[in-house]
């Protein structure tokens, strides 16, 4: 009985070892199955968008990338798409949250996958910067903080991003969502 036991316990400790040389080997080449699951994203990500453009009688065309470790899928090219991304990006947003639930089902693990339609995201990320660059190089003149209307968090990381380009300032968030925003304070105030 006691041999039983200790070969029982032998295997489990060769698997373990095993799984541990995997999880090792699998860090060490990092990209690979990163990439893999992140491309598998946007495929169901765009197979369930394309669904929803069949299903409102929209054309669009859907493009997958993968970039910054996140799954991209761009929709262009028809005339409603506008409608899709609503008042603020207020429905894109809400579009985004559906389609990251599609892919977590399929694929069982939460999804970062960001979605943009007809531009306006990449859009409204040049305007964020241009925003975050011209209220930092405000604070450093002034030498006052400066909040910032209330943001989403994809426009809160675009600022925090941007003012951190310029010397003299530095940013965070306060408040709780939906409300939080972006203060901008001199390097002088701590």
């Amino acid at each position: 009985m006691s041999d039983t036991i200790d070969t029982i316990e032998a295997k489990q400790d060769d698997a373990a070892s095993e799984a541990t040389e995997e999880s090792i080997e699998e860090s060490a080449t990092p990209g690979r199955r990163g990439d893999d699951l992140l491309v598998q994203e946007g495929d169901i990500a765009g197979d369930y968008l394309e669904r929803l453009l069949d299903l409102l009688d929209y054309d669009g065309d859907i493009d997958l990338d993968v970039e910054a470790g996140r799954a991209i899928v761009s929709i262009d090219g028809g005339e409603d798409l506008e409608k899709l991304v609503g008042s603020r990006g207020n429905v894109l947003e809400a579009l985004q949250e559906l389609t990251r639930l599609a892919v977590q089902q399929e694929t069982g693990s939460r999804s970062r996958l960001m979605l943009d339609i007809a531009g306006w995201r990449a859009d409204r990320r040049e305007e964020l910067k241009e925003l975050g660059r011209s209220t930092a190089e405000s604070v450093v003149s002034s030498g006052e903080r400066v909040r910032l209307q209330p943001m989403s968090p994809f426009e809160r990381k675009v600022v925090h991003d941007a003012v951190a380009a310029v010397d003299g300032v530095h940013s965070e968030s306060e408040g709780e969502d939906p409300k939080r925003r972006v203060v901008v304070f001199p390097d002088t105030e701590a």
